[in-house]
């Protein structure tokens, strides 16, 4: 099972446990982020994010998503603050979309899910490499953006653009100069909690900063330029370009998700948010403490 996960009925996401027990462990992502739960925290601090064009490199289709990947050997492409302490590089972005205009983000808000996720991935410098980091409890921090459908989103277009190049698994392209801060909103009011990687090896190292105010991506680029086979994550819809269908999605003639039943969320019992005048900028900051 541990190396050939994946979407479909033997081995998508209600059999992951029986090659990753972690499935099951306290720190699991995604969750509901339920806004209302939350109280403020005057001791967290704004996101600081400073990334670096050329430290893009690559476009890569790896079976399961697309993502960029960037040269993480030096600090020139980090976040710092925020809910963390340290050093974090960024390693690389993907999206988790899915097949129509409503569904397709892993978190939701209040029950809400928007039409795609990006996350951009992060490792602790204080560990020697990112698989050294993915394993431990403060390894990892990952940026979460939800897309909403609105106005063409001209950055993301440029992604896009490499799709027609990397329409099978395993193909990969050179994508240079890429600046990630394009993606971001205008606002970096974020929620946060520690949670886990969403696919496996499900690693409880990551914690996640889940901004509050989405993008906009048009209904048009959110269909895709190339068929779109929607594969199931966590219970989710999640479209992967060029991939294959999971066999009984494929013999219904579908390619719309077979949703599995989402596992209820944690119990939250506090939110934490930090306001900070400094510049004219507010910045709303509330972090989800899971309860014990």
């Amino acid at each position: 099972m541990s190396s050939s996960w994946g979407y479909g009925p033997s081995n998508g996401p209600e059999k992951w446990a029986s090659g990753f027990p972690v499935a099951n462990g306290p720190r699991q992502s995604p969750i509901d982020i339920v806004p209302a739960d939350a109280a403020f925290d005057a001791g967290l601090k704004p996101l600081r994010l400073k990334y670096d064009p050329s430290d893009s490199l690559d476009i890569l289709n790896n079976g399961h998503s697309f993502q960029v990947t960037f040269a993480d050997d030096r600090d020139s492409s980090t976040l710092t603050e925020g809910p963390i302490t340290g050093i974090y590089r960024l390693k690389q972005f993907h999206f988790h979309w899915g097949a129509s205009d409503d569904k397709g983000s892993e978190h939701t808000v209040a029950g809400r899910m928007f039409p795609a996720e990006l996350h951009l991935v992060h490792w602790n410098t204080k560990y020697g490499s990112f698989g050294e980091a993915a394993s431990q409890a403060d390894g990892l921090a990952v940026v979460g953006v939800f897309l909403q459908i609105g106005s063409k989103n001209e950055s993301l277009q440029k992604v896009l653009d490499t799709f027609d190049k990397i329409k099978a698994k395993g193909k990969q392209t050179t994508f240079g100069g890429f600046d990630p801060a394009a993606l971001l909103p205008g606002s970096l009011d974020y929620w946060t909690y520690l949670g886990s990687l969403t696919t496996p090896p499900l690693l409880e190292s990551v914690t996640w900063i889940v901004c509050k105010e989405p993008i906009s991506v048009s209904s048009e680029q959110a269909d895709g330029p190339i068929p779109q086979p929607a594969l199931l994550s966590r219970g989710r819809a999640r479209v992967l370009h060029g991939g294959q269908l999971p066999p009984a999605s494929a013999a219904q003639g579908s390619l719309r998700p077979r949703l599995l039943p989402v596992t209820p969320p944690p119990r939250f019992s506090r939110t934490h948010t930090f306001t900070s005048s400094a510049a004219n900028l507010k910045a709303h900051i509330s972090v989800l403490v899971q309860s014990l």
